[in-house]
C-alpha cells in the first residue's frame, strides 16, 4: 500500500508511511490522502480504514476492489465508489470525506486521479475537505466526458470512411464503440442516480450550506451534460450502423437491378430455344429450308433480344442504374 499527502495549496505530493498517515489523520484541519492498492490480488490482511485509524462500523464496503458505484453520508462522513474512465476501461475509486479529510483510494496508477486532483487543487486551492470531494467528482465526470467525445469523433470518421470506400473492418470497429458507449453508460447511470438523491436529499436540510449547494448543483449539472454526451455517443453509433446498412442496402439493389436485366435479355430467348427445340410436326415437316431457319431460329432471337434492350432504356431501372454508376 502506498499513501501519499497533497498538498494544499500548492498540490504537492508527498509519500509518508501508515503510521504517519493515521497520526496526521487525527490531528491535521485538512488533509488530502491518496491510497494506492496493488492491482493484482494480494494475501488478506487488515481493511484499509482500520490501519489508517477510522471508524469501520459502517464502512465494510470502503477499499474492497469489488465495490459497485455507491454515495452515502454516514453521519460526518460522506462515502463514495465513484467510476473513473481510463484507457477504455472503467474503474473504480473510492472516496471517504469528512470536514477534515478526504481519503481516496485506487487500484494501480492507470485507475487514479492524484495528478488530476494534484492539478485541480493547485488551481481551485480548495477551502475544505468537502470542496475537495467535489473536485474528485467533477474530475471523474471529465474522464466520461473525454472518453464519449473521443468515441463521438471516431464514430464521425468511420460514417465519413463509410461514404467514400466500404470495407468491412469498419462494421467491426463500429461494434466495439456501440459496445464502449454502453459500458459508460452502464457504469455512470447508477452512480449519478445515486449520488443525485443523496445530494438531494441533503440539499433539503435546513443546515447545509450556500457554498456547498452551490458546488452540489454545479455537479449534478455536469453530470446531467456528461450523460446526455453519453447518449449522443449512443444514438451516433446507431446512425452510423443504419448508414452501414443502408450502404449495403444500396449495393445489393444495384446487384439484383442488374440480374433483372440479364433475366430480361435472356428469358425471351430461352424460350424461343425451347420452343423450337421441341418436335412439332410443323417444325419437323414444314420449316425445311436455311432461309426458314435463318429467319425463325435467329431472326425472331435477334427481335427478342433488341426488344428487351429497348424496353428497359425505357424503363426506370435502367435510368436507376445509369445514375448509380
Amino acid at each position: 500500500m502506498i499513501v501519499t499527502v497533497v498538498s494544499v495549496p500548492d498540490g504537492g505530493v508527498t509519500r509518508v508511511s501508515v503510521q504517519e498517515a493515521r497520526r496526521r489523520l487525527a490531528t491535521d484541519p485538512f488533509l488530502l490522502l491518496g491510497v494506492e492498492l496493488p492491482e493484482e490480488e494480494v494475501p488478506a490482511q487488515e481493511p484499509v480504514v482500520r490501519q489508517l485509524g477510522l471508524d469501520d462500523e459502517d464502512l465494510e464496503w470502503f477499499a474492497r476492489p469489488d465495490g459497485s458505484p455507491r454515495a452515502e453520508f454516514l453521519g460526518d462522513t460522506a462515502g463514495f465508489v465513484v467510476p473513473v474512465a481510463r484507457g477504455g476501461q472503467v474503474h473504480h475509486v473510492h472516496a471517504l470525506a469528512s470536514e477534515r479529510f478526504l481519503v481516496v483510494v485506487h487500484w494501480g496508477r492507470r485507475a487514479g486521479l492524484a495528478g488530476d486532483i494534484t492539478a485541480l487543487v493547485r488551481r481551485e486551492r480548495p477551502r475544505d475537505a468537502v470542496a475537495a470531494l467535489f473536485l474528485l467528482l467533477q474530475e471523474a465526470l471529465s474522464t466520461f466526458r473525454r472518453a464519449a467525445v473521443e468515441a463521438l469523433l471516431q464514430v464521425e470518421e468511420l460514417e465519413d470512411d463509410m461514404f467514400e470506400e466500404r470495407r468491412p473492418e469498419q462494421i467491426y470497429r463500429l461494434s466495439q464503440l456501440r459496445r464502449h458507449s454502453a459500458v459508460l453508460h452502464h457504469a455512470l447511470l447508477p452512480y449519478l442516480q445515486g449520488v443525485d438523491e443523496v445530494i438531494t436529499r441533503r440539499m433539503m436540510s435546513p443546515d447545509f450550506p450556500v457554498e456547498r449547494q452551490r458546488l452540489a448543483q454545479e455537479f449534478q449539472r455536469a453530470a446531467r451534460l456528461v450523460l446526455a454526451d453519453i447518449e449522443s455517443l449512443q444514438d451516433a453509433t446507431r446512425r452510423a450502423f443504419a448508414s452501414y446498412g443502408s450502404l449495403v442496402a444500396g449495393e445489393q439493389n444495384g446487384v439484383i437491378n442488374r440480374l433483372a436485366i440479364v433475366s430480361v435479355i435472356f428469358l425471351p430467348l430461352s424460350f424461343l430455344t425451347g420452343f423450337f427445340g421441341m418436335n412439332f410436326e410443323f417444325l419437323t415437316n414444314r420449316l425445311e429450308t436455311r432461309d426458314e431457319f435463318w429467319l425463325l431460329a435467329v431472326g425472331l432471337q435477334l427481335v427478342a433480344v433488341v426488344g428487351s434492350l429497348f424496353l428497359l432504356h425505357r424503363s426506370r431501372i435502367w435510368r436507376r442504374l445509369r445514375d448509380d454508376d
